[in-house]
């Protein structure tokens, strides 16, 4: 999952070498926090969050194989 969201990530923002995800893993829940530079912020989010909620999307899609929970957080 981690791999997943980093090349995501990666392809959006201007910095990818300032890209970080952080894996949190529950008994059944995994929890990604996402962190890129202040300039890249705004598109990763995209407009009204739909970028966030495409990589949620497939990040839950993924998930389902792993029949865990995973939660994607971005986090400044």
């Amino acid at each position: 999952m981690k791999e997943l969201v980093e090349i995501i990530a990666k392809a959006l923002v201007d910095h990818p070498d300032e890209v970080f995800v952080q894996e949190v893993e529950g008994d059944q829940s995994i929890t990604l926090e996402l962190k890129v530079a202040n300039d890249d912020m705004g598109k990763v989010i995209g407009r009204q969050g739909r970028i966030a909620k495409a990589i949620r999307t497939v990040i839950k899609a993924a998930a389902t194989k792993e029949d865990k929970r995973v939660m994607l957080e971005i986090v400044q």
